[in-house]
């Protein structure tokens, strides 16, 4: 199984979305899940985004573990930031047990960075992967075939929307 993760904050509450699908050109999931936490959230710390977002994406995932074997996570965030230190993917990797690949895809680069960009439909703006368990061009590759005509894959911009209360 593969998940796109996103979570959305509110002054006191978080949800976390987690859209599942078999196979990386999937149109449709297998399944949606969302949780709403009413904790009021960590603030935003530049660098130390994580400490934020991990809670919540842990708690949404575990809950999935509990029926499905998962391959890899997407999130919409970067793996590494620059000279190799670790970004939200990376701590989850590593929260996760270093058994399930993260594929971060982020819409901006980060300063000093070694994200691959790659473009999708007929956007000029490029979409920025990083990667930890699976190799980061054959990441990208895999992103770059997902499925959707725009920028943002359509399960990707699916979580994003769920988290948000928005209708998928």
């Amino acid at each position: 199984m593969l998940l796109c993760v996103d979570v959305h904050y509110e002054e006191r509450a978080a949800t976390a979305a987690c859209v599942g699908f078999s196979a990386w050109s999937d149109a449709d999931p297998a399944f949606d899940l969302v949780l709403r936490s009413e904790i009021v959230p960590e603030p935003y710390e530049a660098g130390l985004f994580y400490k934020r977002e991990m809670p919540h994406l842990r708690r949404a995932i575990d809950r999935v573990r509990q029926e499905h074997s998962i391959d890899a996570v997407l999130v919409d965030a970067h793996v590494w930031l620059a000279e190799g230190k670790p970004g939200l993917g990376a701590h989850l990797y590593e929260a996760l047990g270093g058994r399930i690949a993260v594929v971060g895809v982020a819409k901006s680069a980060f300063r000093g960075g070694e994200a691959l960009p790659i473009l999708r439909g007929a956007s000029r703006h490029p979409l920025f992967v990083t990667a930890v368990g699976i190799d980061a061009r054959e990441a990208a590759e895999h992103v770059r075939a997902m499925h959707g005509a725009h920028r943002i894959p359509t399960l990707l911009k699916r979580a994003d929307r769920l988290s948000r209360g928005r209708a998928a």
